[in-house]
């Protein structure tokens, strides 16, 4: 898991790291994906990436899924907007889906319906995030509602850039929330009873960011005023709370 999460925090620094130009950072992940394929062949100058391969092999993991990571990193330094769920939606499996299907095989997945789990909660996860960070990534120019959303609900892009908060934005927000419980919902009729036991980090994350869903919601949905999270001690609690249901059920 230390080994997966390295390669991810590695693909995600390229892209932000604030010192490089867009330019700079293109050829780097270039350079990344490179390594990738020759540590395939074993062929490999970055100690990690041999490691990586290491695991893949060992716990038989698709190496589509850092392929797409990659790629996910390649559009979030040139696509700025989405104008359709169905462009975000491809954005959301590249940078997060990709993580579950990378990791499930160590965890010891045994049902295939825990590939399409991975795959929603990824989607479920990265939505989160989306509504949690409008005005961080306003902030940099960067919005991640779809255009036809902004457009359904006639909040404008300049609104989202001022950071307005009026009913136009409550609809939207509403409607995105709804969206993110959805695929939180397909999610868990993914997981089967022989998975369970394996899942608990999944789970326990799941939880956790469902548990932030309910507190935007509680706020009204004003991420603009403060950035809504869920505190340490929640997190541990929620996780010892799924940590123990495992435990004893399955």
């Amino acid at each position: 898991m230390n080994t997966v999460y390295a390669f991810c925090r590695k693909t995600d620094d390229i892209v932000d790291d604030e010192n490089e130009t867009i330019e700079a950072k293109e050829k780097k992940l270039e350079e990344w994906e490179s390594e990738f394929k020759n540590a395939i062949s074993n062929k490999s100058q970055i100690p990690l990436l041999n490691d990586v391969i290491e695991k893949v092999n060992k716990f038989n993991i698709p190496t589509k899924p850092f392929f797409d990571i990659i790629d996910g990193m390649k559009m979030d330094l040139n696509k700025k907007r989405y104008e359709t769920f169905e462009d975000l939606k491809e954005y959301c499996h590249k940078v997060a889906s990709t993580v579950g299907l990378m990791t499930i095989p160590i965890f010891g997945y045994k049902n295939k319906e825990t590939i399409k789990y991975a795959e929603n909660l990824g989607v479920a996860l990265q939505l989160t995030n989306i509504i949690r960070d409008i005005k961080t990534d306003a902030s940099i120019g960067r919005i991640y509602l779809p255009q036809e959303d902004l457009k359904k609900f006639d909040y404008s892009e300049k609104d989202l850039l001022s950071n307005v908060y009026n009913d136009q934005f409550i609809q939207l927000m509403k409607f995105q929330v709804e969206r993110a419980k959805t695929y939180y919902g397909k999610s868990n009729g993914n997981v089967v009873r022989e998975d369970k036991g394996n899942l608990f980090a999944a789970r326990a994350m799941q939880h956790i960011y469902e548990r932030l869903l309910q507190k935007i919601e509680t706020e009204n949905y004003n991420v603009y005023d403060k950035k809504i999270n869920v505190s340490k001690r929640n997190k541990i609690f929620i996780s010892l709370a799924v940590w123990a249901k495992y435990k004893l059920v399955y």
